[in-house]
């Protein structure tokens, strides 16, 4: 008598040799959906940060932008910060302003700031090479090097421009004033807002005791009066 064929060894046996043919189709489908959706949402991630990305805003400049004198809540950047929200253009922006600094450091620096990738520049530097009598054609020379960099990385730019103090005379000034209109027009597609202190300047109500920084209703001003210029440079003016 024949004894039955064994479907396996030891003391468990399979009930059958292969697998059901079904049933490994359907395994098949299985992995091959899963990979699928894997590579499905490795696609779609990208789009989806695009759809939710912030826009950064990075506020390069000296005290005017740091919030000398202020809390912080007060600054330039702070107060910006809170007119985009309320206007619908919410944006992270980054205080990298530096109370002293001339254009000579910010030519130092700006590559160490760009690491942000920012999508907009706001450029406010001048105010202390102008107080300190430094050569127009240096401030020229760093400016434009700021701004080439600036634009290079793909950021928009914002470029405002400053006066000198008229006691340093007429010739002075004269020649200082014309370094930011120059090289506005050298670099056509920055965004320029002539005086960044437009408002402001020389007002006691709206300054603080030294005369120079503005005080939180200065920066309000200044605010209301550059949003236009910010909506330009982020494609968002009329």
């Amino acid at each position: 008598m024949r004894s039955k064929p064994k479907t396996g060894r030891g003391p468990f046996r399979h009930r059958s040799t292969n697998p059901s043919r079904y049933g490994g189709i359907r395994g098949q489908f299985n992995r091959l959906a899963s990979v699928f959706l894997f590579l499905a949402s490795l696609l779609a991630a990208p789009h989806a940060a695009l759809a939710s990305g912030e826009t950064v805003i990075l506020a390069f400049g000296d005290s005017l932008t740091a919030g000398y004198g202020l809390p912080q809540g007060d600054s330039f950047p702070s107060q910006l910060s809170r007119a985009l929200a309320d206007a619908g253009h919410p944006a992270k922006v980054i205080n990298a302003g530096v109370s002293g600094d001339t254009s000579a450091g910010g030519a130092n620096r700006i590559d160490w700031a760009l690491a942000d990738n920012p999508d907009l520049v706001i450029l406010e530097l001048g105010a202390n090479d102008g107080l300190r009598g430094f050569e127009p054609a240096q401030t020229r020379k760093n400016l434009d090097a700021i701004l080439e960099k600036s634009l290079t990385s793909g950021a928009q730019v914002l470029f405002t421009g400053m006066l000198a103090p008229r006691n340093l005379g007429k010739d002075y000034a004269e020649e200082f004033d014309a370094v930011f209109p120059d090289l506005a027009e050298k670099y056509p597609n920055a965004v320029f807002y002539p005086f960044f202190l437009d408002g402001v300047a020389a007002d006691p109500g709206l300054n603080q005791d030294d005369g120079i920084h503005p005080n939180a209703d200065g920066v309000a001003v200044i605010v209301q009066r550059i949003m236009p210029y910010v909506l330009k440079a982020l494609g968002e003016g009329v």
